[in-house]
Order: C-alpha cells, then sequence, then structure tokens
C-alpha cells in the first residue's frame, strides 16, 4: 500500500505553482513580445485573450473527468508535460498567429491541472472549502510574483524567446516529481465514463435563472481582474518608461499581496458568508481602479502603484469565495463545478483582456476604468442572487463519496452566502 503525506496541500501548491509558471509570465512578456512583433494594444490583448480562451477550453472536461476517473494522478502528471513541451514550441513562433495558437495549446493544459487538483482538496476537507482552495491558490499566485521578478531580470540578458523556454522549466521538473506523488493521491471508486447524464445535470444546474446570475456574478468578476492585470505591464513601461526589471518587481508585489490574503480571506468567507467578502473585495477594488485616472492626472506615481497594487490584491484574494460559492451552489460534482467556473473565469473572463486593449489604444488608464465598472457589475450581480447551499440536479449517484459531501454540505452552510 503506497504511503499518502498527511496533506496533499503543500505537493499540490507547488504543482500549481509550477504548471502556472510559464502561463502567467506571459504578461509580463508581452512588452518585450509587442516589441519584437509590432503588437498594437489591441493585439496584445488579444494574445492573452486567445491564451485564456485555450484554457477554458480545458477546464470542463477535466473537470468532468475528475468526478469519474479513478487515477486522477495520472492525469495529473500529464499536464506538467503539456505545458512544458506547448512553451517550448510557443518560444519558436516566427509570428502573432503561431503565437497565440500555441500559448492556447498550452494553455489548455495548464486549465487540466485545476479542476482535477481543487476537486480533491474539497472532497478532503468539505468543511475548509474556501480555505483550502486558498492555500492551493498560493502556489498559482507566487508563480505570478516570482514569474514577473524572474522574466523582469531575464529579458536584461536574454530576449523573450529564450526567457519562455527558461520558465517552462519547472513544469519539466516537477513533472518529474510527480511519477512519485501522483502515487499518494487517492483513488476514488467511479464507472469511469462521462454519460449525457453528466452534462444535463450540469446544464439543469446553471441554466437557470439563479444560475445565470452566478455566471454573471463569475464573470464580470474575472473580466475585472484580467482587464488589470493584462494592462498593467504595458501601461508601467510604455506610459510611465518603468525597465522590465523595474515592472516585474512592482507586478510581483502585487500579485504577491494578493497570494499572501488568499487563504486568509478565505477562511473569513468559511466563517462570515460568501456574500460580505465578495461584495466588498470587488467594491473596494473599483474604487481603487477609479482612483488611477485621478491619480495620474495628479502626477502621484507612487499613488498609481498603489491604488494597483490594492485593486489586483483585493480581486485576486475573493476568488476563492467565488469558487466555493459555486461548488456549494451546485451541491455536488465538485470537478465538474469547478471546471464550469474556471472555463467561466478564462472564457469570458479573456474578454476582459480584449476590451482593456481596445478601450487602452484610446488612453492607457481607461483599462483601469473598465475594470472597476466591471467589478462593479460583479457586485450588483451578487446581490440579486442566494449564494446559500442548495441542492444540485444530480444524475445518477456514481460516486460513493456523493453523500458523504452532500452531508457535509449541510455543515458548509450555517452562515453562507457564498464561497470559494
Amino acid at each position: 500500500m503506497n504511503r499518502r503525506p498527511r496533506s496533499l496541500l503543500l505537493p499540490f501548491a507547488a504543482g500549481h505553482f509550477a504548471n502556472d509558471l510559464a502561463p502567467v509570465s506571459v504578461l509580463v512578456l508581452a512588452p518585450a513580445i509587442a516589441l519584437d512583433l509590432e503588437l498594437s494594444t489591441t493585439e496584445v490583448g488579444l494574445l492573452i485573450a486567445i491564451q485564456s480562451w485555450g484554457a477554458a477550453l480545458g477546464f470542463l472536461p477535466s473537470g468532468m473527468l475528475a468526478d469519474v476517473v479513478s487515477n486522477r494522478g495520472r492525469l495529473m502528471l500529464i499536464t506538467f508535460w503539456w505545458v512544458a513541451v506547448g512553451h517550448w514550441f510557443a518560444s519558436f513562433a516566427p509570428g502573432f498567429w503561431w503565437l497565440a495558437v500555441l500559448l492556447a495549446l498550452a494553455g489548455f493544459g495548464d486549465a487540466a491541472w485545476h479542476p482535477l487538483a481543487t476537486t480533491i482538496l474539497v472532497q478532503n476537507d468539505p468543511q475548509r472549502r474556501a480555505q483550502a482552495l486558498g492555500i492551493h491558490a498560493i502556489g498559482g499566485t507566487l508563480s505570478g510574483v516570482i514569474g514577473p521578478l524572474l522574466v523582469g531580470f531575464l529579458l536584461t540578458i536574454i530576449d523573450w524567446r529564450q526567457t519562455l523556454q527558461i520558465i517552462a522549466l519547472p513544469g519539466a521538473l516537477m513533472g518529474v516529481a510527480f511519477f512519485v506523488i501522483a502515487k499518494w493521491i487517492p483513488v476514488q471508486q467511479t464507472t469511469g465514463k462521462v454519460s449525457r447524464a453528466d452534462f444535463s445535470a450540469l446544464a439543469r444546474t446553471w441554466f437557470n435563472g439563479r444560475g445565470l446570475r452566478i455566471i454573471a456574478m463569475i464573470s464580470t468578476y474575472h473580466m475585472a481582474l484580467v482587464a488589470m492585470i493584462s494592462m498593467i505591464p504595458l501601461y508601467l513601461q510604455e506610459f510611465h518608461g518603468l525597465s522590465s526589471s523595474e515592472t516585474g518587481i512592482a507586478y510581483a508585489v502585487m500579485v504577491l499581496a494578493g497570494a499572501v490574503g488568499q487563504p486568509f480571506i478565505g477562511r473569513l468567507s468559511d466563517r462570515v458568508g460568501r456574500r460580505k467578502v465578495i461584495v466588498l473585495g470587488n467594491g473596494l477594488a473599483a474604487i481603487a481602479a477609479f482612483s488611477v485616472r485621478y491619480f495620474e492626472q495628479e502626477g502621484w506615481f507612487f499613488a498609481i502603484l498603489g491604488a494597483l497594487l490594492i485593486g489586483v490584491a483585493l480581486l485576486e484574494c475573493v476568488r476563492s469565495a467565488i469558487l466555493a460559492g459555486a461548488v456549494e451552489y451546485a451541491g455536488s460534482r465538485e470537478g465538474a463545478t469547478l471546471g464550469f467556473a474556471f472555463s467561466l473565469m478564462d472564457g469570458i473572463g479573456a474578454f476582459g483582456a480584449v476590451l482593456a486593449g481596445w478601450v487602452a489604444s484610446f488612453y492607457f488608464s481607461n483599462a483601469f476604468l473598465l475594470a472597476g465598472g466591471l467589478a462593479l457589475l460583479a457586485v450588483l450581480a451578487c446581490f440579486t442572487v442566494s449564494l446559500q447551499a442548495t441542492a444540485a440536479p444530480e444524475a445518477t449517484s456514481r460516486h460513493g463519496f456523493d453523500d458523504k459531501m452532500n452531508e457535509g454540505g449541510r455543515n458548509l452552510s450555517v452562515t453562507n452566502t457564498v464561497r470559494e
């Protein structure tokens, strides 16, 4: 019998870091890519959006497989090699469309990791879902801290293509480590296949009045986040004249603030309810985003950095509360629910990058006004829907843990309004 660690949080957080390092670093590589390939701000936004759309295609099938495949560790292992090889090929792209397509394919592999890992975590600890998801998210967010720092340094000595090759290496190294770690992951008893009933249950859960309002909340929230982070590196370099290393440091600090706060905000939402956390986080982030234009007109550069830091950190922090809320609304089928939520975030959320690139072509800080408006729309959407746990429509119960998870869900609704 394989020996398992007491908790999978640490290896999963490390895996999250390794898989996300290359994809999130593309944001900081964007100015160098734009200079080399002669891209406009609109094209930069489109490049980031296409990368996200590729990821969006990977979330849902991976989430549904997480509910029915017994050996999920094997699938998680494959994701590392997919990401590493995909970004390696992308580094040789001769032009915009080749690069966009290859980044999208690499993003598909990265996306597959998330529903698999988060499904296992929420099943293992149903009473602390948001906290567990917040700890897992630290790995991904730290990749958004270390990645920009590393990229900023590397771009001072090598070009963006060689930089992309180097930051893809941790994924390959973790792929080797997962030959061992995969054996620690519990095997689940399932039928091993996705049926039409699974899709019907998913549709009944989400494509109704309440489900559509939650979809609107998730989508506008992530559009706000993507609108901000997609334009910040370009804004700091082109509008304020920062170097690539200075931009990397500034962006890394912004993301680090969100990384540190995620598990604490997740735990807070476990205790006080999801709605309060989501409304307050998005509302304050909107104020921070709106203030960038004012500080810009006054010439207060450090105030601009502070506002961007607060906006990004708050939006990153509430992510776990939104995901947990989606899981609790659905009631069970954690993999499909998380896969669907991630698909919304990267699929619809990617339009935030496209719109931000377009409005920034008129005046750069318009991107942050857009982000603030989208965050307020997320607040309004949150107010229009109940986020308390509910019994979701089910296909036939195939999982030995379904009843256990539903029982755990009842314990979670003590002060629930919305969770990760």
